[in-house]
């Protein structure tokens, strides 16, 4: 067999349904997002899909943090939290997260998808005969996390409340039951009904996993999430989050009592065998989660951008996915024109949204995923949908009636 023949074949096949992914090598400006540089491409662009989606990336609080944290400790943790990688600094990020989400304990990890994958992995696999109930839209890192540990599982209809109960029902009373479902969907970005799914774990003695990547530092009085907001932090057995989008650094932790974090920082390998987030990275977190858990300003003018660039797709009459959060689906609806799209926008106009293709959403759905930072500016608004009207008509594409 050729194996090199084999993989051309099969990228070929990937450019041929418009789903090959290309990178845009992006250099972003410190302490002038959303602007970048592209070096592949056509050099100034303004970023319209980052997940740093307050933009506190380029914060001269996290930023300075970070340089001190340098300074005082150098580059790398020295290895594994149980070897040689333990610092100040992460015990320090632990505290504010704990404290974030008013828990106990909370527990590092290098990204929200490790987080997810060793955290679902161990409690599902060590809690003896544990079932779990999986949200059908949940994030990957949550599916491979289950997966991997080999317990039952039972998918439930996205949000869907009655098929959730029915599942329920449908188990032995007193078998360990752990539901797992997201806050904020990052494609869609519609929101999960918490407080309800919080009520039916209660009624049947189940554990509750809630991942708020999308939602952490964006929602709630101290930016805490959709369960903050929603005044359930409390009912919640684990909540999950990322220092990598909202609070613009890099990193995934959990947080819940002091013995379930203990439990899975002592049996995930995930956790376990990893080399540990240098320390300046955790002081960087920490500095973005003190400065989040105070300001509401970057919120306030994030959320006045998505509202602002929502009424004028509407004005236009470009599809795009009703939803409560800070998340802008615009429907294509095919890959090699959504593709084609993204690629005229980055080349043309200087603006960078990458497309979303099979298999992030199922075909048909196909989309550009537009975050609206506190940073973009009206200018950047007037430019962007004055690029997607243009590349609407060009490519004779679907539009809503717009109301009169």
């Amino acid at each position: 067999m050729s194996y090199d023949g084999f993989f051309r074949s099969e990228l070929e096949a990937l450019r041929q349904e418009g789903n090959y992914r290309t990178f845009a090598e992006l250099e972003r400006h410190c302490g002038d997002f959303p602007n970048a540089t592209c070096h592949n491409g056509p050099g100034d662009v303004i970023i319209w899909c980052s997940n740093d989606y307050l933009g506190m990336g380029q914060n001269a609080k996290v930023l300075t943090a970070m340089h001190e944290a340098l300074d005082r400790s150098g580059a790398g943790a020295g290895g594994t939290r149980n070897i040689s990688g333990n610092t100040h600094d992460h015990a320090m990020l632990e505290a504010e997260l704990a404290d974030l989400h008013d828990k106990d304990a909370a527990l590092l990890f290098t990204s929200g998808y490790v987080a997810n994958w060793a955290a679902l992995g161990t409690l599902a696999s060590r809690i003896p005969d544990c079932v779990v109930l999986s949200d059908a839209l949940n994030h990957a890192s949550m599916i491979e996390g289950i997966r991997h540990s080999r317990a039952q599982k039972i998918i439930w209809k996205h949000n869907d409340l009655n098929d959730l109960e029915a599942r329920l029902a449908e188990l032995p009373t007193g078998q360990p039951k752990l539901i797992a479902f997201e806050s904020v969907y990052s494609m869609d970005g519609d929101i999960a009904p918490i407080t309800e799914i919080c009520e039916l774990a209660d009624r049947y003695g189940a554990m509750t996993y809630l991942d708020e990547v999308h939602a952490v530092g964006l929602y709630g009085p101290r930016g805490a999430g959709i369960a903050e907001r929603d005044g359930v932090m409390d009912r919640v057995t684990v909540i999950e989050g990322t220092l990598g989008k909202a609070f613009g650094v890099v990193g995934g932790y959990i947080t819940g009592s002091r013995e379930m974090c203990d439990f899975v920082r002592s049996f995930a390998s995930g956790f376990i065998f990893t080399t540990a987030l240098p320390p300046s990275v955790a002081a960087g977190a920490a500095a973005s989660i003190r400065h989040l858990k105070a300001s509401n300003a970057e919120r306030r003018r994030q959320q006045a951008n998505v509202a602002e660039v929502r009424r004028r797709l509407d004005a236009m009459g470009l599809p795009h996915l009703d939803n409560p959060s800070h998340i802008i689906p615009v429907m294509v609806g095919d890959p090699l024109k959504c593709k084609y799209i993204s690629d005229v926008l980055l080349k043309d106009f200087g603006i960078y949204i990458q497309p979303i293709n099979y298999p992030t959403v199922a075909k048909g759905t196909e989309r550009l995923r537009i975050t609206p930072s506190p940073v973009h500016s009206t200018a950047d608004i007037n430019h962007l949908v004055h690029a997607l009207e243009t590349l609407w008509t060009r490519c004779e594409l679907a539009r809503r009636p717009v109301a009169a």
